[in-house]
């Protein structure tokens, strides 16, 4: 029969202070994992915000003129409407 080792047995300590040990560190490495992937994807996050803001910013230069054409089109057309009336 085996005896179990006392709680005072220094080895007993030692040894159960190690298991702690790799518990911990198993438990540190596993956050350190999800906290690199948490980074990972902020970081994918952030350039696709970066890459739909610059796409936003084209579409809204390349439609400004849109409206300041029908500005132009209605006064020429009223212009024309008015001189040919005139005339």
């Amino acid at each position: 029969m085996t005896s179990q080792p006392t709680p005072s047995d220094p080895a007993a300590v030692a040894l159960e202070l190690e298991r702690i040990r790799r518990t911990i560190e198993v438990g540190f490495t596993r956050t350190d994992g999800a906290l690199a992937l948490l980074v990972q994807r902020h970081d994918h996050t952030d350039a696709q915000i970066k890459q739909h803001a610059a796409r936003l910013d084209a579409l809204e230069r390349a439609r400004w003129p849109l409206p300041s054409l029908a500005a132009l089109v209605g006064v020429t057309g009223l212009a024309l409407s008015v001189w040919q009336f005139a005339r």
